[in-house]
């Protein structure tokens, strides 16, 4: 069964959350490594407010790392680590979350 590969824009626009079912924010922009050819992140704006508040500082969103994508589909669905980045827990994956500014 051969899916017919999606166009990487396809991603923009889709919801984004944790694997336990909290929003997380809207992909507003994907990263991408282009030497290889590859994914590495995921730009969400949108976001839920209470996961970051006071986390983000003045910047309006986020990149995540694409390694925590689970599944892609009519939503995304990431780690939950992102959920333990809300609690201050401290852990390598944690730490890797970006504050975007808004740069237009």
């Amino acid at each position: 069964m051969n899916a017919a590969p999606e166009e990487i824009t396809s991603l923009v626009g889709r919801e984004v959350y944790s694997s336990n079912g909290v929003f997380v924010g809207e992909i507003e922009d994907i990263q991408l490594d282009l030497d290889a050819r590859s994914v590495t992140g995921l730009a969400l704006a949108e976001l839920n407010h209470e996961l970051f508040a006071g986390q983000v500082g003045g910047s309006t969103g986020v990149i995540v790392p694409y390694r925590w994508v689970r599944a892609v589909g009519d939503v995304v669905l990431i780690n939950d680590v992102i959920e333990r980045y809300d609690t201050g827990e401290s852990d390598e994956e944690g730490s890797e979350v970006e504050a975007r500014a808004e740069s237009r």
